[in-house]
């Protein structure tokens, strides 16, 4: 472990160093399990960019009753060995494309949605590249600093805080709502937005949802790619 930081109550993000024999060779978007405390086990979206490939980032909710989350906000510390297995996972960018981008994130859904922006920032082919960021509150944005600054340092690159204004765990009911009136008429200004790849993650009920309304607003279903929160 490099460091913990702890943007937010609510958020912790762990930088892993690897072995200099021994890098993480992964796809920006892609998954690793990590274990701590010797059995503590969690599958997390690597946040960082593959380029770094030496020096990895995950972002962990407090979960309260889960014993990962618990280790990682009380116990965890710098220079603490971690194991790190994979990469998994299939949320990866379309890397030959040159359409605009919309992400679009839900709470720690930002993690793997960092790690895609990264990269396709690095590619520097998209035509523009849009962020919607989905939080309960402000303290669910934990990272706006970072957004606006790429915001602020980069011409083609637009950041949207959205602000839910409740708890985004709760009814089905609730998270239709936050997606009809919150995020759909964000979405309806982007002037992109036909055109566009478009990668969602977040909790698996407001990401389906989002997606639904996508494909209700006319994007092609092979041009929205989503990611799950386990």
């Amino acid at each position: 472990i490099r460091a913990v930081d702890r943007p937010s109550e609510e958020v912790a993000v762990i930088h892993v160093r690897t072995p200099p024999h021994d890098r993480l060779r992964f796809l920006a978007g892609q998954r690793a399990v990590l274990t701590l405390g010797g059995s503590l086990a969690m599958e997390l979206p690597i946040a960082s960019c593959p380029c770094e490939d030496r020096h990895l980032e995950f972002h962990v909710r407090r979960l309260h009753g889960n014993h990962f989350s618990k280790y990682v906000f009380e116990s965890l510390k710098t220079g603490d060995h971690v194991s790190i297995r994979g990469p998994e996972g299939d949320f990866v960018l379309d890397a030959t494309s040159t359409r605009p981008i919309i992400f679009i994130a839900f709470c720690t859904g930002f993690a793997p949605v960092k790690s895609l922006m990264e990269h396709a920032m690095a590619l520097d082919q998209a035509e523009s590249i849009h962020l919607l960021w989905v939080a309960s509150g402000e303290s669910g944005l934990y990272l706006r600093g970072l957004a606006r600054a790429w915001a602020d340092a980069l011409d083609n690159f637009t950041y949207t805080p959205i602000l839910a204004g409740g708890d985004l765990d709760t009814t089905a009911s609730r998270q239709e709502n936050v997606v009809i009136n919150n995020v759909g008429p964000a979405l309806s200004s982007i002037e992109a937005l036909p055109r566009a790849n478009i990668y969602i993650a977040g909790p698996s009920l407001i990401v389906s949802m989002m997606s639904k309304l996508l494909l209700n607003l006319g994007v092609a279903e092979a041009r929205i790619f989503v990611d799950y929160e386990r």
